[in-house]
């Protein structure tokens, strides 16, 4: 699903292009049809991008075209990524990644040539994604949950598939209240016979890690959660907390859609009433909250459609075993 809230954008022109600063420092550092030897890589040149026309331009597509048309992540942002780079150069990727997917580009061929380092990346962007609000704003937020959503809507990319995959196992269950845990193995026996087998591979040692993993996305929940409750039926409305609670939806929505991720997901997401939380919410009765009622609408749909399966499933079940044809 894509929740389009772009307004009519103009593409820069070439002599615009040629004659801006970002076009100056891609010859200088990164561009592939520079007459000049490349300076060596400076972290502080992405800080300065990064504070100065991505930040400091309230994420202007204008200027983050210039940056994709001077190939700056495949160039120049990825090559250099190492475990412990700076919050500027993690985002810088993730808001190059998510322009791409805009434009309707090649994304993951640069990380498929150089994957060594892309796990320690996501599991960055996983961290920052429940960061505070005073570290990383609500704006940085969304567009970490807009490149979480193209991960999972790319699962046919090894890259991807290796890390998200683990984020909506049926170890994700751990986040269930016990008593509802032990109604849904009731439900399915064979799924309590994996969960005891998950319990006996777990290694002391990577339990904390493993844990964290596992709980990631309910955590998301609860801080989505958090940010739906701050906005009231009356008084300010912050833009930006409406458009983080939308996006937040739309990436339900994807995860609910996905066979591969909705099977235990979903039961993780009616345990923290998400769907009733949001048609309880402020946000839903305000004008500003139009479309986050209308994705909320569908979310709604498509809960009640899973639901309906579900007992059609379970009901058939029951007739064939009186039937004892099963």
């Amino acid at each position: 699903m894509s929740v389009n809230l772009e307004k009519n954008i103009t593409a820069p022109t070439v002599q615009q292009i040629q004659t801006d600063r970002l076009t100056q420092l891609a010859e200088k550092y990164w561009a592939p049809h520079s007459e000049q030897k490349h300076e060596q890589f400076n972290p502080d040149v992405i800080e300065d991008i990064y504070m100065q026309d991505i930040r400091g331009s309230n994420f202007s597509i204008r200027r983050i075209m210039v940056l994709e048309f001077s190939q700056y992540l495949e160039n120049f942002l990825w090559p250099n990524y190492k475990p412990g780079a700076s919050v500027a150069h993690i985002l810088s990727i993730v808001i190059m990644v998510n322009e791409k997917f805009r434009e309707r580009v090649q994304v993951w061929q640069a990380f498929r040539k150089d994957s060594e380092f892309f796990p320690d990346f996501f599991q960055r962007v996983l961290e920052s994604c429940l960061e505070d609000e005073l570290l990383i704003n609500i704006r940085e937020q969304t567009a970490l949950l807009i490149f979480l959503n193209h991960c999972f809507n790319s699962m046919e990319e090894a890259i991807c598939r290796d890390q998200v995959k683990r984020l909506v196992s049926l170890s994700m269950w751990i986040s269930l209240q016990p008593s509802r845990r032990e109604h849904e193995f009731k439900l399915n026996p064979r799924w309590k016979k994996f969960w005891r087998a998950i319990q006996r591979k777990d290694k002391p040692d990577q339990l904390e890690k493993l844990t964290w993993e596992r709980t990631f996305l309910q955590k998301l929940m609860l801080k989505f959660l958090l940010v739906l409750d701050s906005i009231g039926e009356a008084g300010i409305c912050p833009p930006d907390k409406v458009h983080y609670c939308e996006r937040f939806l739309e990436l339900v929505i994807d995860l609910e859609a996905l066979l591969p991720t909705r099977r235990f997901f979903n039961t993780v997401l009616d345990d923290c009433h998400v769907v009733v939380r949001c048609w309880l919410s402020g946000l839903i009765k305000r004008p500003e909250g139009h479309l986050f009622s209308q994705v909320s609408t569908k979310c709604m749909c498509m809960k009640l459609t899973l639901t309906n399966i579900k007992v059609t499933v379970e009901n058939t079940l029951n007739i064939f075993r009186e039937m004892a044809l099963i």
